[in-house]
Parts: C-alpha cells; sequence; structure tokens
C-alpha cells in the first residue's frame, strides 16, 4: 500500500511518477515495509529538481531496517528501470524519472 504523509501534495504529478510508486508499492509490499512519500511536487528542493516538475519523489527510509537497506535499493533500481534516477540520501530515498538519465546523481 501506498502512504503519503501528511501535508504531500499530489498537485501535479506525471503519469511516468504514479506508475513508478505504484510498481514500488507491489515491491516493498513484498518486502514487508511500508510505502511513505515524504516528498512529491510540495517542499523544498534543490534548484531544478524534477519534483516540481512532478516527475520526483522521497520516499521514507527510516522504517527499512540496516541489513536490507541495500537489497531494497537494488530491488528499487531493477523495478523502475534505466529511465529512473535512484538516490539514498541521508533521511530518504528520493526516486526521479528521467529518461535523459544523469548516472544517478538526481536533483533532490
Amino acid at each position: 500500500m501506498l502512504h503519503l504523509k501528511d501535508g504531500v501534495s499530489v498537485v501535479g504529478i506525471k503519469p511516468e511518477l504514479l506508475d513508478g510508486l505504484l510498481s514500488l508499492a507491489v515491491l516493498f509490499h513484498q518486502y514487508e515495509l511500508p510505502l511513505v512519500v515524504t516528498a512529491l511536487t510540495d517542499g523544498v528542493h534543490k534548484e531544478g529538481s524534477l519534483h516540481y516538475r512532478g516527475y520526483a519523489a522521497d520516499l521514507r527510509s527510516r522504517d527499512v531496517p540496516t541489513w536490507q537497506f541495500g537489497h531494497l535499493l537494488d530491488a528499487i533500481h531493477h523495478t523502475l528501470g534505466l529511465s529512473w534516477d535512484v538516490v539514498q540520501e541521508v533521511d530518504h530515498i528520493h526516486v526521479e524519472y528521467d529518461p535523459h538519465h544523469d548516472g544517478g546523481k538526481g536533483l533532490s
């Protein structure tokens, strides 16, 4: 199941992002982890961030056990595919649909 943190706005998200999040909901369910989206088009992000264009999401990472984190990141990469950047940030996982792929650096 996909959960949104209180205050997260879905206004302006693109179909590609929604499709990716639904795929991740299935993946997180398989890992028996909650999928909590902490930011979409809302919040403050780096200049030029794909959040503002509706192509990026931040996912809560604090519920992922340390021993499982690497496996989950690999599974996220595999599930979303090459048109996506997946970036492990200090307190969340940033995913963005970026068919021009920048090597996983992303713009949080």
